[in-house]
């Protein structure tokens, strides 16, 4: 007979379990996959619909041009002019005070008609623009520190402000970037009043442009760039607010989708090996049902229906869940990203991440389902004593067009193509090996000398008799156990990087606009109320690459474009510029010469190997920096390698003091304090002496660093459990269709005589010489996975502890054993005759 869909689907809907007994594997794995993915495609979109919705806001204006240390000039100011309304402003470190107490603040300086789009909201409901003369709008973190409210008095750089309101919203606040300190709004003119912007001083000016008509904010921004190459502007637009922002999201989202797909490859496995199950307790069904004439074509629709209608619930609850548990993790986002606490649903992340649970379940249940259907009746009747298998003809277009699928969909939603190519191409490889390695177990374990006691002979033997589920535990067993190492060594890695990345060793103040003819003073001033500090000064200016390479054949950095070489960020935008007689301490020279310390020949630069390297930069070319808009060039004396491991002054490019000694510029200054000596009164002290200078205490700003650092890494392994949890249930899984499947022996061992604590010792037996044998494949794999993470995704440092990974390891492989323990007890208490009256 060749039954329709609708008889089909009459007999799979009888025999189908309403609770789906035998499927819940299947159910499980699909709900923790999916969910997973539908929760981060809805997250990521919410937020980058909110970045793009809100760029005019963010950005405040359809276009800006920043630049340090100086205004924009007539004829820059006279191309932005036909395009709309200009609002200047002024970006800089400064320092409020209120008699003895101090606070920085990272000051905003606005011209009168703004915010050109949005409003700023305060704390006592008023939505403002620009404050009016003589006023700030001030932070709610500088009014505490001061202990100020609405009406006071305080300082900003010595220039005597009201308290106009304090401050609940501000648009603005994602697209400013990172700042010392919070957020203080003045008139344009306060920071020339209080000298925050004399020759020299290190402020950025800030243009906003809101166009009168349609223009493409991405061609004026070409147009700019090829108007004004050298000018040293940093252009934005309202598509691109927020880069680093939006880089952030799409990378972060993409690697969260990845560690979403890798629980559904691991739920894969856990999907096949249940199907399996599934199928073996219903092999005498499909026998029966071959015998009464149904063909390979009906059993495949019974039970293609059963398995989908049980992966489409599976899939249904995890999109479910994805939904549900977004305004979660949206409210822990909210005060760092744009994004509605409310739920969200994104038709496009729900349908991939379905897409991608439906294939899944496709690729793995394939093969169960084709051996089940192209066997005939007495092939089946046998399984149990002669195991189906299937060509791999059969396979090869239900797994080829499931697996050409989920790749064709992964690079159509992938940031960066390589990335996912890589990690499926790793996903790949890990299951190729894993199942060599199985076979390789097998063949070993036919090879080996028989040992003396019965159970050891008997668990080695288990693991190659016909029908033995030594490649499903293999291929389960394996994942799971580098998803520990995998999750252990990311991180580790993490841990060591916040540690290096934000060192303990660090100066306890950072000064800068230090006046030129101020140094002694201040040095003076800080040892009256500070014995014994420790106090380094050096020159502190602002530039910007314009061209590197040898003498008559340079590069011009303009001419790049996005083309930037990796590790040559020192080519994007302004950078900070010092000169120096001598070696600065914490660089060593490792090409090249340094300067006699009375220099006055040709201009001389020593960069960083590491940038030096990137670009092709070897001693003896020349680079070119815009310095005020003056071009100054300089040839490259020596390469040196830098100690970034402590927040001292770390320059890529120190020049001899005759290449920029003549420059406008003012001082930055360190300060380090000996322990516990008290520092109550410098701040305040240095406050009054040099008002126009910004101190910046790093305690605080390291506290800072390291919370957002390991809220990031918290994130990352929450995220990463998804995968973890995922490869549990696909362990206990596997365990339980080995347990299924060795029912049968079990009962024959019983009745030849077998003692509980034989059978016991024999699980335990099977299990160690897989585990043991899975654990050096697991630290390798899992390895070189968290490698790629850490390396690749994340550009951070390889710094794993291996003693905690293999730790970790090893409690993976008490576990594996406390569930195959806990997975033989039911054997122990079949009773023999029952078991073979069902078999």
């Amino acid at each position: 007979m060749n039954l329709p869909w609708r008889t089909a689907w009459t007999i799979a809907r009888r025999d189908l379990s309403a609770r789906f007994r035998g499927l819940r594997l299947l159910l499980v794995c699909l709900f923790l996959g999916v969910g997973a993915i539908a929760a981060i495609g809805t997250l990521t979109g919410s937020i980058e619909r909110e970045l793009g919705a809100r760029g005019r806001e963010i950005l405040g204006g359809d276009i800006e041009l920043r630049v340090w240390q100086r205004g924009l000039t007539d004829a820059e100011m006279a191309a932005l002019a036909p395009l709309g309304e200009v609002s200047p402003g002024l970006r800089m470190q400064a320092i409020a005070s209120k008699g003895d107490l101090t606070a920085p603040v990272a000051l905003k300086a606005v011209a009168g008609d703004w915010p050109l789009y949005g409003s700023l909201k305060l704390t006592d409901g008023r939505t403002v623009g620009a404050p009016g003369e003589g006023t700030a709008w001030i932070a709610q973190g500088t009014a505490a520190r001061l202990g100020i409210k609405a009406g006071d008095s305080f300082r900003i750089g010595g220039e005597p402000v009201k308290v106009g309101g304090i401050i609940t919203a501000d648009p603005e606040q994602l697209g400013e970037g990172f700042a010392l300190g919070d957020v203080a709004i003045v008139p344009l003119d306060l920071p020339q009043r209080a000298g925050l912007t004399a020759p020299g001083a290190m402020y950025r000016s800030a243009v906003r442009v809101k166009f009168k008509g349609n223009a493409d904010p991405e061609a004026v921004a070409k147009n700019l760039e090829a108007r004004f190459p050298d000018a040293g502007f940093r252009i934005r637009t309202r598509e691109k607010a927020t880069p680093s922002t939006e880089r952030f999201v799409s990378r972060m989202g993409e690697f969260l989708v990845l560690v979403g797909l890798a629980a559904l490859v691991i739920a894969g496995i856990g999907i096949g090996g249940g199907v399996s199950s599934y199928l073996e307790a219903r092999r005498t069904s499909i026998a029966t049902l071959k015998v009464l004439g149904a063909t390979s074509g009906d059993i495949a629709r019974i039970y293609l229906l059963q398995v989908g209608a049980a992966a489409v619930v599976g899939s249904l609850a995890g999109l479910l869940a994805g939904v549900l548990v977004t305004p979660l993790l949206a409210k822990a986002l909210g005060t760092l990203l744009p994004v509605s606490t409310g739920f969200t649903v994104s038709p496009a992340a729900l349908a991939t991440a379905a897409a991608y649970g439906l294939l899944v379940a496709l690729v793995f249940a394939a093969p169960p389902l084709v051996r089940a259907r192209s066997f005939p009746a007495m092939a089946l009747m046998r399984a149990r004593v002669s195991p189906l298998a299937a060509g791999g003809k059969a396979l090869a277009l239900p797994v080829g067009l499931g697996l050409a699928a989920i790749v064709a969909l992964a690079l159509a939603n992938a940031a960066q193509p390589l990335v996912t190519v890589g990690f499926l191409a790793g996903a790949g490889v890990m299951l190729g090996l894993l199942a060599l390695v199985g076979l390789a177990i097998r063949k070993a374990a036919a090879r080996l000398p028989r040992p003396r006691d019965p159970m050891l002979r008997a668990g080695l033997a288990n693991l190659h008799r016909p029908g033995a589920q030594t490649g499903a535990l293999v291929t389960a067993l394996g994942f799971g156990l580098s998803a520990f190492v995998l999750i252990a060594a990311v991180q580790t890695s993490l841990d060591a990087n916040i540690r290096k990345s934000v060192p303990a060793r660090a100066p306890d103040f950072f000064v800068l606009d230090v006046p030129q003819d101020g140094a002694a003073r201040f040095r003076e001033t800080v040892e009256q109320t500070v014995p014994g500090a420790v106090t380094k000064i050096v020159p502190n200016l602002r530039g910007k690459i314009l061209a590197y390479g040898p003498k008559g054949h340079m590069t011009r950095v303009a001419d790049l474009g996005e083309d930037i070489p990796e590790n040559a960020w020192a080519l994007r935008g302004e950078r900070g510029l010092t000169y120096s007689a001598g070696l600065p301490e914490g660089s060593t020279v490792t090409s090249g010469k340094w300067w006699p310390e009375i220099y006055r020949g040709e201009p001389l630069v020593s960069l960083d190997e590491t940038f030096a390297e990137a670009v092709g930069l070897k001693v003896g070319d020349y680079v070119t920096v815009g310095v005020l808009g003056v071009e100054r060039t300089a040839r490259v004396a020596a390469l040196r390698r830098i100690d970034w491991d402590t927040m001292g002054f770390n320059f890529v490019l120190v020049f001899s003091p005759n290449a920029l000694a003549d420059a406008p510029h003012n001082l930055a200054a360190t300060i380090e304090v000996p322990t516990g000596t008290p520092t109550a009164g410098l701040l305040p002290r240095l406050a009054r002496a040099f008002p126009s200078s910004s101190v910046i205490e790093t305690g605080t700003l390291l506290r800072d660093a390291r919370t957002l650092l390991d809220q990031m890494s918290t994130a990352i392994l929450a995220a990463a459990s998804v995968a973890v949890l995922a490869g549990l249930a696909v362990l206990l899984g596997a365990i339980a269709a080995a347990r299924a499947s060795r029912t049968y022996d079990n009962v024959i061992l019983r009745v030849l005589g077998a003692s509980r604590r034989q059978l016991l010792v024999l699980q335990i037996a099977e299990y160690g010489l897989l585990v043991l044998v899975l654990a050096a494949v697991a630290l390798a794999a899992g390895s070189v996975m968290a490698w790629a993470v850490i390396a690749r995704l994340f550009e951070f440092d390889w710094l794993p502890n291996w003693p905690r990974v293999l730790a970790v390891l090893g409690a993976g492989l008490v576990l594996v054993l406390a569930f195959a323990l806990a997975g033989s007890l039911p054997l122990l208490r079949a009773k023999p005759a029952r078991a073979l009256r069902e078999l």
